[in-house]
């Protein structure tokens, strides 16, 4: 048995119960990284060696994260022939994913840029969704699934305690339907520029919907195509740039998901404790948006410092220069 039988065998046989996309990504990998280079070496004839040199020759075309990939294919593939008693050891476990290529590491807008990017997207299809995006941290994938029915933008501030407009984060665009993790099932108050774009946003639709007539697919989702279909993701990637080139930006550099990066690095720069951030953004911990967002993240600790300014450099506490002791002072008063 060759290299790429094992792993056309593990294609067909080993992902029963993943999903279309992920089947489609690893047949991808596989066909792309995996067999081309070592599909016609024989199992038995692999070594640790070959797969150790495979992985250096990849490393400088590839992330870290796609090297990790493509070897749990080859490693998943090979562990089906050891489960079947048609290869003696696995000898791909036995190797380390070298360092790779260095991604393009994700950025934020500033105060001002993502001021000039609101600016821009007034009087476009992306208005809400860029607005939403930037003042809430949601994810695309999230948005892209957002419906109606997890949006309200009256609230009911008669009531008690008073309901702010709110959106519920509950779904997303994966196989299953939920959100990355359980965390990131969340409720958020929507802030008043959320709602100034979302109203008109829907006024929009509903006249959409009317002329569409038949031909509207109802899904009742926020985010959609004229005929109410849901958007992908390079629907969105495409007019966000456009969005991004009208506020003079380089629409080759910037990203939808960069909005949430921009949420976390603008609520930093404002204060707001990681504490916080990472409740928003649907992290488990305050590690996790350390890890993700550390350079969206203001680096210098200032509360300390700024609430000791405000202790000590008031009038009546600060020091007069006539009680400071200098050097000098000191010696003489010294007996």
């Amino acid at each position: 048995m060759t290299v790429a039988s094992a792993i056309e065998d593990w294609l067909e046989f080993g992902l029963a119960g993943r999903s279309a996309k992920t089947i489609t990504t690893c047949r991808i990998l596989a066909n792309g990284h995996v067999i081309p280079d070592l599909g016609a070496r024989k199992v038995q004839e692999l070594t640790a060696e070959d797969v150790d040199r495979w992985l250096k020759r990849k490393s400088p075309d590839l992330s870290r994260a796609t090297l990790q990939r493509v070897l749990s294919i080859l490693r998943r593939a090979l562990s089906r022939q050891v489960a079947r008693d048609r290869l003696r050891r696995n000898v791909a476990l036995h190797c380390e994913v070298p360092q790779g290529r260095e991604g393009r590491p994700s950025r934020a807008l500033t105060f001002d840029q993502a001021a000039a990017v609101l600016a821009a997207a007034r009087g476009t299809d992306m208005n809400a969704y860029i607005t939403l995006s930037l003042v809430t941290g949601a994810r695309t994938e999230e948005l892209r699934a957002l419906t109606w029915a997890h949006l309200d933008l009256t609230g009911d501030l008669a009531s008690q305690p008073p309901r702010p407009p709110t959106i519920q984060v509950w779904r997303s665009v994966r196989e299953t339907g939920d959100t990355k993790t359980k965390r990131s099932r969340r409720t958020l108050r929507l802030p008043a520029v959320a709602v100034d774009a979302l109203t008109p946003h829907r006024q929009e639709q509903d006249r959409r919907r009317e002329a569409a007539g038949d031909s509207w697919t109802d899904n009742d989702l926020v985010f959609c195509t004229d005929s109410g279909l849901a958007l992908d993701s390079a629907n969105v990637r495409r007019a966000f740039r456009s969005v991004v080139r009208r506020a003079g930006l380089d629409d080759g550099t910037w990203t939808p998901r960069e909005l949430r990066h921009s949420f976390v690095s603008i609520l930093s720069e404002a204060g707001v404790p990681l504490e916080e951030i990472a409740r928003l953004v649907g992290h488990r911990s305050t590690t996790v948006t350390e890890a993700v967002y550390r350079k969206q993240l203001r680096p210098v600790l200032t509360e300390g410092a700024e609430a000791m300014d405000r202790i000590f450099m008031s009038e009546d506490v600060r020091p007069r220069p006539d009680s400071l002791s200098t050097p000098e002072s000191a010696s003489k008063s010294d007996p």
